[in-house]
Order: C-alpha cells, then structure tokens, then sequence
C-alpha cells in the first residue's frame, strides 16, 4: 500500500501525528465504519476491517492512552439531545462532536426534541437506558432553560449553544458580544460614520449581547449610538425590509451602513435597498450575523457575515467531554471566538 495520499503534518510540531480521520480518508470509508474496525466492534464485512487496520498499520495511526483507558471501564456511547428541529445550528456542533468521538471510538446517539419536554424526557431515559457514557445539550437558540434531568450522580454534561439554569454547568457559546464588535470595526474602518443596528426580539440573549457589542464598538470608534438607528424586530427577511423603510424613506440623513442581527435580516435589508436604487456598499454597507451560507451566498451582493464557528463549538466540547468522562471536573460557561467573513456587502463593487 505504498501509493496511499500522505499524513499532512501536525501543526504544532511539524511532525506527521495520524488520526483516525486519516485512516478513513485513506482507507475509502466514514469515520464511524473506521472506528468500528480499529475497535473490534459494530457490523462490517472482514474485507472493511483488514483494509482500515492495514491502513492505520501503515501509517502509524495508534489510539491514544485516555481511549485506551475509557473502553476498559466505560459503555463508550454518548448521548446528543437537541431541540434544533431544522439542523441550522446543530448539524455543524453534531459533525465536529462526531468526530471528536469517533478518534476514541464512542459511539453517538442523536435525539431532537423540537423543544417538548415530554418528549426530550422520553429520549432522556432511553438515552440512560443505554448507559451512556455523557450527554451534550444543544439548541437553536442560546438562552438559559432548565436543566436536563433527572441524571445519575455524576454523569459528565456539557451544554453547547444552550444554558442550563445551573450555576453547576459546563456552557459552550459563540462570543456573540464579540461578534458584533468585529462587524462594526470593519464598519468603521471603511469610513463608515452613521451605523444602524437591526435586530430581532430583545427578550433573546443574543440580541442583547450584540446590541451591547454594537455599542461598545461605536464608543472605541468614537461614534454618537442614534437611538433612531437602533431597530429591533423579528428574525425575518420580512422585518429586515420594514427596517430599510423606516431608515431611509423620506430621511435626509440615512445611515451609510447596517450591522443585522442575522442573515435573514440581512438579505431583506440588501435587497429592500437595491429596490430603492441605494447602491450596497458603495452608499450603504450591510454586515449579517450567522455565516448561514444559504442566505450569504444567494443575497445580491452575497453578505459579509459573522461566523459563530460552531464547528469549532463542537470540538471543544467533544474534547472536553471526553475529559470529564475520564474524571475532570469543568463547569462555568466559556464564550469561543467568532470571526467576521468578508463578501461583496462590504468589500465588493457596487
């Protein structure tokens, strides 16, 4: 097997550290079918098996000491509850933790509860049933709610874009503060001097943290916060649309930029001002917040956009999980960085 495509080297050292990743890219399988046949587990054809165990031969793959340590004592299967019924938020934090997992060869069950708590009780207990290792609480929306429970003394839980109510709990967030503060830098670094916010409800977390974060980032601009340029409303295309109208009809003295609250807003403000003949950016400068692709790429000129890197979310608390399930204690609530990604809406050709 000499032909097989080369371990790219590890960043930190230089030196080629092969993971399991590895072994299934080069092998032609899924990182689940990988793990399988390195672990001895699972349903595959001995053909599969000979092949990947080949490959992890060949490349110096070998699973490291704490995996080694947890399929000794522990069920090595993890439990994912989530109430995002549409994936929009989860699916990234559920491929980032299945691969975290996978390089230690748990198993992941996924249950939605589309926000029922009868029904997220119901997945609870066969999640239990199953003697799960863990559990990772995830949602569509980061606000605080109430712990999962009732749980076994002492099973690791991590909540990631969810809060639990718990001063006890280990909480993983986008820095939405942050996030909002890069936007309205790059705002101003363009020149521009009169910058709207539209947003959606105010009872939401986010929106209060991105609001904060807008202001602070007007003051380090030295720029007066307008009270008339602060609107908030609904999280829709709908509503980004009102917003242009309220902002630039019959007004003299209209902003030259909008950070939005999200990239719905976003696209009906873009294109509420190309209805209007407003060139964007070249009169009025339009930044989202999401990176939702769906809605960047298909708006004319496609949005600058804050990405809540949510992959990034995912890995962080499949790491850490795997801590707690080897005996680490972690709690608090950590904020991880977003960053701004740079399009047409702000950087391109009106």
């Amino acid at each position: 097997m000499s032909d097989a495509p080369p371990v790219p080297p590890n960043d930190r050292t230089g030196r080629h550290s092969p993971t399991i990743r590895d072994v299934a890219r080069i092998a032609g399988v899924s990182i689940g079918t990988a793990s399988k046949a390195l672990n001895s587990n699972g349903r595959l054809r001995q053909e599969t098996r000979d092949k990947v165990t080949a490959v992890a031969r060949e490349i110096g793959y070998r699973p490291n000491d704490m995996a080694q340590s947890l399929h000794r004592t522990r069920s090595m299967t993890v439990g994912i509850i989530s109430t995002d019924s549409f994936g929009r938020f989860t699916l990234p934090i559920f491929q980032a933790l299945e691969e975290e997992f996978a390089d230690q060869g748990i198993a992941v069950f996924m249950c939605n509860a589309t926000d029922d708590p009868e029904r997220e009780r119901q997945h609870l207990d066969q999640l239990l049933g199953k003697r799960i290792d863990g559990l990772v609480v995830t949602a569509r929306r980061a606000d605080k709610r109430p712990p999962v429970g009732p749980l076994p003394a002492g099973l690791p839980v991590i909540y990631v874009f969810s809060q639990a109510d718990e001063r006890d709990a280990l909480c993983l967030l986008p820095d939405d503060e942050d996030g909002a503060r890069l936007a309205v830098r790059h705002l101003g670094e363009l020149g521009k001097r009169r910058i709207a916010h539209v947003t959606g409800p105010e009872h939401f977390e986010a929106v209060q943290l991105r609001h904060r974060g807008y202001l602070s980032a007007l003051a380090g601009l030295e720029l007066p916060a307008h009270p008339e340029l602060y609107l908030s409303g609904k999280w829709t295309e709908a509503w980004g649309r009102e917003a242009v109208a309220a902002l630039v009809d019959g007004k003299a003295d209209r902003p030259d930029a909008i950070f939005c609250g999200n990239d719905l807003i976003a696209r009906g403000v873009v294109d509420a001002l190309r209805e209007r003949g407003i060139a964007v950016p070249g009169e009025v400068a339009v930044v989202g917040f999401d990176n939702w692709e769906v809605m960047t790429e298909a708006a004319r000129p496609p949005l600058t956009s804050v990405d809540m890197n949510l992959s990034a979310l995912g890995h962080e608390a499949g790491r850490l999980l795997i801590e707690m399930i080897g005996g680490e204690k972690v709690r608090g609530i950590r904020r991880l960085p977003c960053t701004l990604v740079v399009r047409a809406s702000t950087a391109g050709q009106s």
